[in-house]
């Protein structure tokens, strides 16, 4: 039990190394009735894991008060319009996305490093300009000491077909809910 809680402990205070946030001054977020995610992409490498980011990233984007459009009817909308050789990070890209969609805005997510370190940086783009709304980079890691320890046992990966590892959810959700408290809420809805 006390390594239990030894490792709990480690795991949490290892946690958020740095953040980056950025919002587009004078924009109105209230006007942002829907929007959709659209790509996951970086250092993840199964459909389940990058459902699990995305779904990290919807609960939190609800919380503020978003509506979202429901991810397999966005990829079933933009699969139709053979946009799938479009790159989503590119913001003229997601724009497009977003017409395709009729939202107002879109929102892309990259993992470019999923280790010991795990950084996630998120983009809202609007969907008329192309224009950056909001942007938020932010990693995180499991700290030294828990790493060491884990090292001394089995390896266990960072992903399985299964999707993310329990380490690594619990550290993208605690990543992910850090970067949204920067995002602006949207109009509350009745």
């Amino acid at each position: 039990i006390t390594a239990v809680a030894l490792l709990t402990t480690l795991m949490l205070v290892g946690g958020c190394a740095s953040d980056k946030s950025y919002v587009k001054a004078g924009f109105d977020f209230s006007a942002l009735d829907k929007i959709a995610v659209i790509d996951v992409r970086g250092d993840i490498n199964t459909d389940t894991a990058k459902n699990q980011i995305a779904d990290l990233f919807e609960a939190e984007l609800i919380k503020k008060g978003y509506m979202l459009m429901e991810r397999t009817r966005a990829q079933t909308l933009l699969r139709e319009q053979q946009s799938q050789a479009l790159d989503w990070a590119a913001p003229r890209d997601a724009a497009r996305a977003g017409l395709i969609l009729d939202v107002p805005a879109v929102l892309v997510i990259d993992i470019p490093e999923l280790g010991e370190e795990m950084t996630i940086t998120a983009k809202m783009i609007d969907a008329e300009t192309g224009g950056i709304l909001w942007m938020a980079d932010d990693s995180g890691g499991i700290g030294a000491a828990l790493a060491a320890i884990l090292r001394l046992g089995p390896a266990m990966p960072d992903q399985t077909s299964q999707g993310l590892s329990p380490q690594k959810a619990s550290q993208a959700k605690t990543i992910i809910k850090k970067m949204c408290k920067t995002l602006p809420a949207a109009a509350r809805r009745r």
